[in-house]
């Protein structure tokens, strides 16, 4: 997959209905964005044409954001709701799951338009900026669902962190623990909605500080090629 874009980005250039407030113009050193997405789904794991759900057949509905530095200090956080089209009726095991309403998305942006604002809010990106998510699924289904729409979220332009592997790394823990596994591990109690991306996001950032730091370019995954 090959990345066009650019790190500028305005407000100015939405719609009046995606325009959001805008942030601190300036990050501070060693600012990453932890990213985490909710997708449709189903009970017993089965689409509605009958297919098995699979990266292949779940749409984004949610990117949760939250921008934070690499202390734990949480610096801002977004959720970006997407209008499904392959699926636009969300299950009822769905919304019961994420908290998210046939509502929310019906109102939302469709895809291509999700990620207009979340450039928008993001503005110029430092050369240093990294950006990170709990495992790679949502690395993979992020690209994945940017090259079927056409759509270039500036985030890909740069690397890469699984905060599950420097967690484990600098931790010792076994592979299969989850992430509510690493705040148990550091008694501390979810706040917010489980499964839903912004709150999961903003979760994440209190693991921040237990990360060894140290291990950071050894597990970085480059970003993706820009033309």
């Amino acid at each position: 997959m090959t990345i066009m874009t650019s790190k500028k980005y305005s407000n100015l250039s939405l719609p009046l209905e995606l325009r959001l407030p805008e942030r601190e113009p300036e990050m501070p050193a060693s600012t990453l964005l932890i990213i985490d997405l909710e997708a449709t789904c189903w009970e017993h794991r089965q689409a509605p044409n009958g297919e098995a759900q699979s990266n292949d057949n779940m749409e984004i509905i949610e990117i949760g954001c939250a921008l934070a530095t690499r202390q734990g200090r949480l610096l801002d956080t977004r959720s970006f709701l997407v209008r499904p089209t392959r699926h636009p009726v969300l299950s009822e095991f769905c919304t019961g799951l994420t908290s998210i309403t046939q509502e929310m998305v019906d109102e939302a942006p469709a895809f291509p338009g999700a990620i207009q604002a979340m450039n928008a809010w993001l503005g110029d990106l430092p050369d240093d900026f990294i950006w990170c998510s709990w495992g790679n699924y949502d690395r993979l289904h992020l690209e994945a669902q940017s090259q079927e729409h056409d759509a270039r979220p500036a985030v890909l332009a740069f690397p890469h962190l699984n905060l599950k592997r420097i967690w484990r790394r600098t931790t010792g823990q076994k592979r299969k623990n989850g992430f509510a596994h690493a705040l148990a591990f550091h008694d501390l109690a979810f706040e917010g909605h489980h499964h839903r991306g912004v709150d999961d996001a903003r979760n994440m950032v209190r693991v921040l500080p237990y990360m060894n730091w140290a291990l950071k370019p050894e597990l970085l995954t480059p970003p993706e090629i820009m033309v």
